[in-house]
C-alpha cells in the first residue's frame, strides 16, 4: 500500500488496501497518508471516518497524516477540529510534529499571525522542523 502511494498510484494502493483480509494501523496510516500526499483530502478524511466505524482507534501517526492533508487542501476549520480532538477525544499526547503541522495548516491558510500566535502558547520549545514550517508559510 505504501510502495503503492508513493509511486503515485493511489488506484494500486486502495486496490491493495481493500483486498487486505485484515488492516492493521500501518496499512491504515499508508492509505491515509498516500491520499494526503496526493492532495485527496475529502478521501482522507473519509478513510478516517471508516476507520472510526470498524473500531479502529487513531494513534498519533494518523493525525499527522490528518493535519497534512488538511493542510495541502486548505480546510483550516477541519484541521484545528481534528486538532483539538486529539488530547480530547483521543487522548493522544500532541508532539512537535503535530504541532508542525498546524503551523503549516495556519500558514498556508494565510494565517501567519496566527500561526506565530500559535507558536509562542506551545507547552515546549519550538523546533527546526516548526520554524522550517512557519519560514516556508511566509514564502508562499
Amino acid at each position: 500500500v505504501d510502495m503503492y502511494a508513493k509511486c503515485g498510484s493511489i488506484k494500486h494502493a486502495l486496490r491493495a488496501f481493500d483486498k487486505m483480509p485484515q488492516r492493521n494501523m500501518v496499512s491504515w496510516n499508508a492509505m491515509i497518508a498516500g491520499h494526503a500526499q496526493h492532495g485527496h483530502a475529502e478521501e482522507a478524511l473519509k478513510l478516517v471516518e471508516k476507520m472510526r466505524c470498524e473500531g479502529v482507534k487513531l494513534d498519533h501517526t494518523t493525525f499527522i497524516c490528518l493535519l497534512s492533508a488538511c493542510s495541502h487542501a486548505g480546510l483550516l476549520e477541519e484541521g484545528c477540529y481534528y486538532f483539538d480532538s486529539m488530547n480530547q477525544a483521543h487522548d493522544i499526547t500532541m508532539s512537535t510534529e503535530h504541532y508542525s503541522c498546524m503551523v503549516d495548516l495556519l500558514g498556508r491558510a494565510g494565517s501567519l499571525k496566527q500561526a506565530d500566535d500559535f507558536i509562542k502558547k506551545m507547552p515546549f520549545q519550538p523546533s527546526a522542523v516548526v520554524w522550517g514550517s512557519f519560514l516556508g508559510a511566509c514564502r508562499i
